[in-house]
């Protein structure tokens, strides 16, 4: 149950896992995706003068354009430099961007940018699959929907750690130790995952920071020709574009942040909230299951449906169901990710419900199948490379939560305070980076983007990933930040049912016209 900062959208996530891992390509190869070199020498009118002489030929690039395979959408690969502090040095990584041109009728407003979150995910996955077809079709009409695979991250240079039968075995360590021999168990777990991600992905890790993203993205901006950048970040997305605005206030365009993490937040503090997050989520679905027939959990408040899952864990963990799969059982830290992958989404609840009843009764598939959708696992063993690209982004944006087991120890208390249920799980799996083999180069701060043109945050009430006070506090630091609050549940708020929440921010997307600083929707 590795999930320590692990934030994403998962609105089609749960439906369509599989799509989310189509590729920009037909056949997926190396050789295929390099195929699709930007070629540099043009300068598009977008091309900024302060950019530093060494940096020149990255943003004169111009993306030489293909078919992807996927019907309606174009794919290329533009060069950037792998260590922006020495970009002379002719190192170079791949970075896949793909894009579905403006459909019209209209004025075409330039490129939208979207990502999904993570960090870790693909936003090439996430664009094929829902954002360049679901998104409004009178934006999809003027702009061209784009996106990218940041550095790190699947097609782009992707960080490679455990093969599939490593990383089986790594989601089924027990993350709620009992004694020493289980938290030695844990130790050796993590530092098992940083040796292989070492081991075969030395080159990139220094440099998959966000702040790396966010200067890639200023790049692409250039590349596709655009004055300004129009971005819609999800999740982690949100601290992605934050921080391009902050390093970039000038070229900020119409910046949508929804599902808003708080950049001034550490480690620690950041994985405690969010296990109060998921903490106020499952309340939520504890208030729905104790109304339906067929809840598992059976009925009464909040309370009593928490301790009775938190018996069905109890159990799991000391004597696993059979799910399926021989080789993974389901126990109890597969089947806390499920729980957790379900309460992104609140359409997934009857799904939940149902897993949990048929874990009950012995057959575990049905909540392995949510933590395969969480970890993007596919039915022949291949992991993507989600966790992976994540592990490595938050290591090197931040310090570890915690020094080593002690000081895990010493904070399960205000972890379990957070979350009766999931609060000794999630505080163990944020010692994730204490044995990272990169030394972290960023740290907690707030983001300004000083001067920016009006940067849209949203937040979600009852947000499970990203709890409600961030995207507060994001509104507050930013010096244009304007909050768009959704009295909802689930993760992010954009395009999940609410009409209010969908027209202000496609009113401000097209028009250029934010909503009012503290506009609140149902």
């Amino acid at each position: 149950m590795d999930t320590s900062r692990l934030l994403r959208t998962t609105g089609t996530a749960l439906a369509a896992a599989g799509l989310l891992l189509s590729g920009c390509t037909s056949d997926g190869s190396t050789a295929s995706r390099a195929s699709a070199s930007a070629v540099r020498g043009t300068t598009p009118s977008a091309q900024p003068t302060a950019v530093p002489a060494a940096l020149r030929p990255y943003y004169e690039q111009k993306p030489a354009w293909r078919d992807c395979g996927v019907p309606g959408f174009q794919c290329a690969t533009m060069k950037a430099p792998l260590d922006y502090a020495h970009p002379e040095s002719g190192q170079d990584i791949d970075i896949a961007i793909a894009r579905r041109p403006a459909t019209g009728p209209g004025k075409r407003l330039g490129s939208l940018l979207v990502n999904p979150g993570g960090p870790g995910g693909s936003g090439i996955g996430y664009l094929q699959a829902f954002a360049g077809i679901g998104y409004p079709a009178s934006v999809r009409a003027q702009y061209d929907m784009v996106s990218f695979d940041p550095r790190g991250v699947d097609r782009s240079s992707p960080v490679q750690c455990l093969t599939g039968p490593g990383m089986d075995k790594f989601t089924q360590v027990d993350q709620t130790p009992d004694d020493e021999a289980e938290r030695a168990r844990l130790v050796a777990s993590f530092k098992e995952f940083a040796a292989a991600c070492r081991e075969r992905s030395e080159r990139i890790l220094p440099h998959v920071s966000t702040v790396d993203a966010a200067r890639d993205m200023d790049m692409l901006r250039a590349v596709l020709g655009d004055e300004k950048l129009t971005y819609v970040g999800a999740s982690y997305g949100t601290f992605l574009g934050a921080t391009y605005a902050d390093l970039f206030p000038a070229r900020v365009g119409r910046l949508v942040l929804d599902g808003a993490m708080d950049p001034s937040r550490s480690a620690i503090d950041m994985n405690r909230d969010q296990t109060a997050g998921f903490e106020t989520a499952f309340r939520s679905f504890a208030r729905d299951c104790a109304k339906q027939p067929d809840c598992p959990l059976g009925k009464g408040g909040p309370d009593a449906v928490a301790a009775r899952l938190g018996e069905f864990f109890t159990a799991l963990d000391a004597e696993p169901v059979p799910s399926g799969d021989p080789a993974r059982p389901l126990g109890e830290s597969l089947a806390t990710t499920g729980v957790i992958a379900a309460l992104y989404d609140e359409s997934a609840w009857p799904q939940l419900r149902e897993a949990i009843a048929a874990a009950q009764d012995g057959d575990g598939s049905g909540l392995l199948a949510l933590a395969d959708t969480y970890y993007e696992r596919e039915p022949d063993g291949r992991y993507a490379n989600l966790m992976y690209a994540n592990a490595a982004v938050n290591c090197l944006d931040q310090p570890p939560s915690f020094s080593g087991p002690e000081a895990v120890q010493a904070a399960l208390p205000s972890f379990r305070k957070a979350s009766p249920v999931f609060g000794t799980g999630l505080a163990w799996a944020a010692l994730n980076c204490t044995y990272w083999p990169v030394k972290a180069t960023g740290a907690a701060r707030p983001l300004t983007a000083k001067g920016a043109a009006p940067i849209v945050v949203v937040g979600t009430l009852r947000d499970p990933a990203t709890p409600y006070k961030w995207a507060q506090a994001l509104a507050g630091q930013l010096d244009s930040g304007v909050l768009l609050t959704y009295d909802g549940d689930g993760h992010t708020a954009y395009g999940r049912g609410s009409t209010c929440i969908d027209n202000a921010i496609n009113t401000y997307l097209l028009e250029g016209k934010p909503p009012q600083n503290g506009k609140k929707c149902t």
